[in-house]
């Protein structure tokens, strides 16, 4: 009888490793911020919450390309598209800085300009009354006889100030007008008895 040699018994398979995938949240989420950040930026007023986002976008954006390079992380384009989304983003926001500060100093320095301010009242009315200046610092006048013209000078952002003119019982034409630094800014006309005739200078 022939003796079988015996087989060595068989291992159990084993199935090879699977290599973890790369993680590419962080590159992902600076993308996102620095994408809507740049959307948000040309926005007045709403462009002010591109801040944080651009500037947390080109956070996480920087370190998502950082695990690219260590070989941890495998979306460098969207990593590279966060910083390039994020750098623009910031550099309209810095831009909106610059167009808000000359807007400020624009307004203060035509606020504080002082103009020569020309008010005028002509027609056939008699005793009216003229209310004109600054709307903060009114002076008023009864005008026996028109026309009646005065000169004074006007600070603030509404240059011409005001200019009102009531004829009395007997009516009449009354037209006012305000001339600012030599150009006529406004005009009216009213008759009757009591008519009033309004100017608003810029």
């Amino acid at each position: 009888m022939t003796q079988q040699t015996p087989y060595p018994p068989a291992m159990p398979y084993q199935a090879p490793p699977q290599q973890q995938p790369p993680r590419n949240g962080i590159g992902i989420t600076g993308f996102v911020l620095g994408l809507v950040g740049l959307i948000f930026s040309p926005i007045p007023f709403i462009g002010v919450i591109a801040w944080p986002l651009v500037i947390l976008g080109l956070i996480f954006s920087i370190f998502g390309l950082v695990r690219v390079n260590k070989g941890v992380a495998t979306n460098k384009v969207l990593s590279i598209v966060g910083i390039v989304a994020s750098v623009l983003g910031l550099g309209v926001c810095i831009a909106w800085i610059f167009i808000f500060n000359s807007a400020v100093n624009e307004v203060q320095d035509e606020y504080n300009r002082t103009a020569a301010v020309t008010y005028e009242v002509t027609g056939t009315g008699s005793n009216v009354e003229v209310t004109y200046g600054e709307a903060l610092n009114p002076q008023s006048e009864t005008v026996s006889t028109l026309p009646w013209t005065k000169q004074t000078e006007n600070k603030g952002i509404i240059k011409g100030g005001m200019l009102t003119v009531m004829a009395d019982e007997n009516g009449g034409d009354i037209t006012c007008k305000i001339t600012v630094d030599g150009v006529e800014v406004a005009t009216n006309t009213a008759s009757g008895p009591f008519a009033v005739a309004v100017c608003t200078g810029a």
